[in-house]
């Protein structure tokens, strides 16, 4: 390749965070999304570390191209042809890919293959696939056959290496890094432009300020890929990221962690934050993760909130303690739901919580009665239902694999809003019946007027956006909130391998029918929803109270029912 003298050579680094699949084939696309990719920014920053450093040499420029196709569409052969026009070289990386997403990152790897351009891919399936089963699945094996790189772990130590690697043309087939459980004191943090944000509502920033958990469900894939030891970030590292957040603009953050409770570090990031919004006016809005007994931490509820806590997602996953024991979250506790809840909403935090559903011993019928039990005894805000799904790399996975139970080949269907497997007591249709009916019961037009009017003041504005985003996704595009957005975009040729193209006439017209159906359909729920607002605000509704709000007492601590089931499990 002949450069003009004086210039300097270039290597693209294309990182992507593939979407998954429809039930249609079609890649799932919105015109705003609301969940930002933790994984994308962090590869961002370690690549524009590894730029700065000149890791390649001081005559080679590393070029950076970012796409989440979760909202963009990935412009393979334009990026492709520009490359080669120039006669420069690149690699592309798929990051953060789930196993629900790993199908659609190996048809994208095998497109950028075709037009000349490497691959490598990342991520919690890989991942989870490597460390946890003794041998390559099929979806993994195809997947290196195709000449695609798979790389297992964390890679904050590794990534000059495969950079280096990826420009010189000698990478490896796989690498395994799991066992490499790197410190993350001093390591550039998740970072993007603003301009990278875009396409998301509110344009929320994110950034893990440590990884791992301690505790052992059998259904999580956290705790055998970053492990059980926690590593976490410093505050003086959480500090730079807010700083350079805010002189952006961009003010509002979800810290990924997936128990910010168990953090050793998270007091002193929380001074630091606090410090930050009171003594020098960056106010952020925060959203954490944490498990049912955080409030049991000396002041971490009460300054997480002074920090800008503003919703918080906890692991509840069950009401039934048979549920609880039979995944291994026994930390959970019954009759310390409701004080817990109960104190994040006294320190004036939205609640979300996941919700399982489909564990070996529900029946449709304990699924909908614990679905009551949730809506009448427990003052949460959010219930996010998942179907139990034997992920790969959890235990329940791994122990399934090694009994060779049937599981579902296709991995596009492990978001845990499908049936990949036999239930012993629940046909699929009657299992999928139960989510479906668990959606609508828990986000009925009745129970949301009682979520608005159990919310005063200003929290009832977030609560009644994330109602119009929880509702929308789940009753209009019948897609998990956690996939969702606003306005699904689609492309016609935009399809998975196996599935038909539809003529130019037959594609236009259903869209057409689509988004005429999806806008009165928004319409008609928006407008309900500030109806729901107006009832709320009544003045009857001023003092509003229930069973789950009410503050506690000796007959009410941890909700009646609970207690009485819990004492059953105990006698059992």
């Amino acid at each position: 390749m002949v450069l003009p003298r004086g210039s300097k050579e270039r290597f693209h680094v294309i990182l992507i965070k593939p979407s998954k699949y429809d039930d249609d084939g079609y890649v799932i696309r919105w015109w705003r999304a609301v969940v930002t990719s933790n994984s994308l920014a962090c590869l961002n920053a370690l690549t524009e570390s590894a730029r700065d450093r000149h890791v390649l040499g001081s005559e080679v420029e590393i070029a950076i191209h970012l796409c989440d196709e979760t909202v963009q569409r990935v412009p393979i052969r334009k990026w492709a042809r520009s490359i080669k026009k120039a006669g420069e070289t690149g690699i592309v990386c798929l990051v953060g890919v789930q196993s629900n997403q790993f199908p659609r990152a190996v048809d994208l790897a095998k497109e950028f293959q075709k037009e000349g351009i490497r691959s490598m891919i990342g991520g919690f399936h890989v991942s989870g696939c490597l460390e946890m089963l003794p041998e390559l699945t099929p979806e993994i094996k195809e997947a290196r056959d195709a000449g695609i790189t798979l790389v297992a772990g964390e890679v904050e130590n590794r990534w000059d290496g495969l950079l280096r690697e990826a420009y010189e043309g000698t990478l490896q087939p796989i690498y395994n890094f799991v066992a490499d459980k790197p410190s993350l004191e001093g390591v550039p943090g998740p970072l993007v432009s603003k301009n990278d944000l875009k396409y998301f509502i509110n344009a929320q920033s994110s950034f893990d300020a440590g990884r791992g958990c301690p505790f052992h469900c059998s259904f999580c894939t956290i705790i055998n890929i970053q492990g059980n030891q926690m590593r976490g970030r410093t505050a003086d590292d959480i500090e730079r990221l807010v700083r350079l957040n805010h002189a952006q603009g961009l003010t509002h953050f979800f810290i990924t962690d997936d128990n910010f409770a168990r953090n050793r570090g998270w007091e002193a990031i929380a001074d630091r934050l606090i410090h930050l919004r009171e003594q020098e006016g960056l106010h952020s809005s925060i959203m954490i993760q944490t498990d049912t007994l955080a409030h049991k931490i000396p002041r971490f509820i009460e300054k997480m909130t002074r920090a800008g806590c503003r919703r918080v997602f906890i692991g509840l996953e069950s009401v039934n303690p048979d549920n609880l024991a039979e995944c291994g979250k026994r930390q959970n506790m019954l009759s310390e739901y409701r004080r817990m809840l109960q104190t994040w909403r006294d320190h004036n935090a939205i609640t979300y919580a996941g919700y399982i559903i489909g564990f070996p011993g529900d029946t449709y019928e304990s699924i909908m009665r614990d679905v009551e039990y949730l809506k009448r005894e427990i003052p949460l805000d959010f219930a996010e239902f998942f179907i139990w799904t034997p992920l790969p790399g959890s235990k329940d996975h791994q122990a399934l694999y090694r009994k060779g139970a049937r599981m579902n080949p296709d991995m596009n269907l492990y978001e845990t809003a499908h049936v990949v497997m036999e239930h012993p007591k629940m046909s699929t249709d009657e299992l999928m019946r139960a989510y479906h009916d668990a959606w609508s019961s828990f986000y009925s037009k009745e129970h949301c007027l009682t979520l608005l009017k159990r919310r005063k003041g200003p929290r009832r504005r977030l609560l009644f956006a994330s109602l119009v985003w929880f509702r929308s996704t789940v009753f209009l595009e019948n897609i998990h909130p956690l996939l969702g957005g606003y306005i699904r975009l689609k492309g016609r040729k935009n399809r998975r391998p196996g599935y038909p193209i539809e003529s130019f006439w037959i594609y236009y017209m259903k869209r057409f029918a689509d988004f005429f159906r999806y806008s009165v359909g928004m319409i008609q729920l928006v407008s309900e929803m500030y109806g729901l607002v107006r009832t709320a605000t009544l003045p009857e509704f001023a003092d509003y109270e229930d069973i789950a709000t009410k503050p506690e007492t000796t007959e009410t601590a941890g909700g009646l029912s609970l207690i009485q089931k819990q004492k059953r499990a105990v006698v059992a």
